[in-house]
């Protein structure tokens, strides 16, 4: 499913249990995706969620899109993506919380956290829970791809965190 883009208030969060209006893609371009690896994107702001989705579907075959931890979890189960990109603070349950429990069921998903936090003891427990990626939110533009590039070779990929580099 894809993220329609214009659907969502520009500054509301999505509301715990519910995803943005979606549309199906259409029998030819749904062939066309089955060829393409698989990704779920949970994310609890509305915009960000539209603007990781609208990133990622050029790319990637974004087979669903939620917006809290319980829903993250229950749709890569359901979904068995490639790949999967979390938010860490999300309602219900963390981003850290879904990764550890795919890991404990043997999900083979990668997974590539988005965040603001810039925290060395939070990426290190992102890549205990399994994590490859962890891209900061204000360089989701230029880091996400990469990112989602180098877990699937099964690489790490941090993004430079931007207080580091004077960019805040």
């Amino acid at each position: 499913m894809l993220v329609s883009e214009g659907m969502l208030p520009v500054s509301e969060k999505c509301q715990v249990g519910t995803i943005p209006q979606v549309e199906l893609a259409s029998k030819t371009h749904r062939q066309t995706l089955m060829t393409r690896i698989r990704v779920v994107v949970a994310e609890d702001l509305a915009p960000v969620l539209t603007t990781v989705v609208s990133m990622l579907r050029e790319s990637f075959d974004v087979v669903d899109a939620v917006s809290d931890g319980q829903a993250a979890l229950a749709a890569t189960l359901k979904q068995n993506p490639d790949l999967v990109v979390l938010d860490i603070s999300m309602p219900l349950m963390s981003g850290i919380e879904v990764a550890q429990e795919l890991k404990k069921a043997g999900n083979k998903a990668k997974i590539v956290f988005l965040t603001v936090h810039e925290d060395a003891d939070i990426l290190k427990t992102c890549h205990a829970a399994g994590g490859l990626g962890y891209v900061i939110k204000l360089l989701m533009d230029t880091d996400l791809v990469p990112a989602i590039k180098e877990a699937l070779a099964g690489h790490i990929f941090t993004s430079d965190f931007p207080s580091e580099r004077g960019m805040v």
